[in-house]
């Protein structure tokens, strides 16, 4: 119950700074001022537009389905947030820390793709349905890509458990394996053991050499999936107006907008919590100086809470700024090459690296 307060209120409160955040970047990108009349450096602009959308009037049109067109928005925001359940924000606390998290947070997260198709046929308009049908073609096909790349993680973990994984990448590794091998994955084969020094070291993209590619798979079929640039062509305003939300006005259309960054927030933390350590420190023990025990805390400690949710937020935040530097420096991909890239490159070399995690989990550990 605390951890589902917790990030309901982070992402509402998330959602808030980083729409200012991509207002401020994108104008210093196209050198321009960006927010600045609505309080101090325009820091309470996004605030205003949240209230001016929530006084606005609910339109339906007339000729909507109009249970569809209401219920759409909010199955598009419940299946992003319920994702949030089973992320481990520290050591001990997080969401459910079930067996199969991975499972279900890629199961949960894809039903948005009924909402969206809802949202485009429920409101009766030729422009959001052609915008829905769109984004739902785009969303399954990259599914595939991120979906290969997250099994790589998984047949070298040996675990579906979100947690499990994030342990297996730090120094507190005995703590849910006490017989846990001296030599960690990858670092095996080096003949470098690491399970002492943390940090960065015992990550999963430094110490399997390939699962940078698997990570820059899984990364650019989550811009897809979150529909932002250069795959945001579903709502590309210049061809389709706003795509399958156009009908939709006041607090629905904010939930529409409230359910996109949440999904930036969540592949975030997802990415982090695979492949970037999730709430491990960046910093190794070297020598009598052990950055890594300093800065991360013994398991369920206070310290422990504080330091793994700061590591792993700012993880995560480093992530959706990253998103956002891509929106407003490359432009969109045509339809064409949007699905050749998901197809002819993504979906093979994923496949690929499913086999190559597979030797690597049989030859190398």
């Amino acid at each position: 119950m605390y951890a589902f307060l917790f990030f309901l209120n982070f992402v509402l409160i998330y959602t808030i700074f980083a729409v200012y955040a991509e207002r401020k970047i994108s104008a210093f990108i196209q050198d321009r001022y960006g927010p600045m009349e609505t309080g101090p450096y325009g820091l309470l602009q996004t605030v205003a537009d949240l209230l001016k959308l929530l006084q606005k009037e609910d339109i339906v049109p007339l000729a909507a389905d109009k249970r569809i067109f209401k219920v759409a928005p909010l199955i598009i925001f419940t299946s992003v947030f319920a994702g949030f359940a089973v992320l481990p924000l520290t050591s001990d606390f997080g969401g459910s820390q079930i067996e199969t998290g991975i499972f279900y947070l890629l199961a949960i997260v894809s039903l948005d793709v009924i909402g969206i198709l809802m949202a485009g046929w429920g409101s009766n308009s030729k422009y959001a349905l052609l915008g829905a049908m769109r984004s739902v073609a785009q969303i399954i096909s990259y599914e595939i890509p991120l979906g290969l790349s997250v099994v790589c993680v998984i047949m070298v973990s040996q675990s579906l458990n979100l947690q499990e994984i994030v342990y297996q990448q730090g120094i507190f590794i005995n703590a849910i394996d006490p017989n846990a091998q001296n030599f960690l994955f990858g670092i095996k084969a080096l003949g470098i053991e690491t399970t002492h020094i943390g940090g960065f070291l015992t990550w999963n993209i430094f110490r399997i050499p390939f699962f940078f590619l698997a990570y820059l798979i899984f990364f650019i079929a989550s811009l897809a999936e979150a529909n932002r640039a250069p795959f945001d062509i579903p709502i590309a305003e210049s061809e389709l107006v706003a795509g399958f939300h156009v009908e939709y006005s006041g607090f629905r259309w904010a939930m529409i907008m409230l359910s996109e960054y949440g999904m930036m927030l969540l592949i975030s933390f997802l990415g982090a919590i695979l492949f970037w350590g999730g709430w491990n420190t960046p910093l190794p023990n070297i020598g009598s100086v052990a950055l890594a025990d300093w800065t991360s805390g013994e398991p369920g400690t206070v310290a422990g809470h504080l330091w793994g949710a700061f590591w792993l937020v700012s993880k995560a935040l480093l992530t959706v700024g990253l998103q956002i530097w891509i929106r407003w420096t490359y432009p969109r991909l045509r339809l064409d090459q949007l699905m050749n890239l998901s197809w002819k490159y993504l979906t093979p070399g994923a496949i690929i690296l499913v086999l190559v995690s597979a030797l690597w989990r049989l030859l190398m550990i």
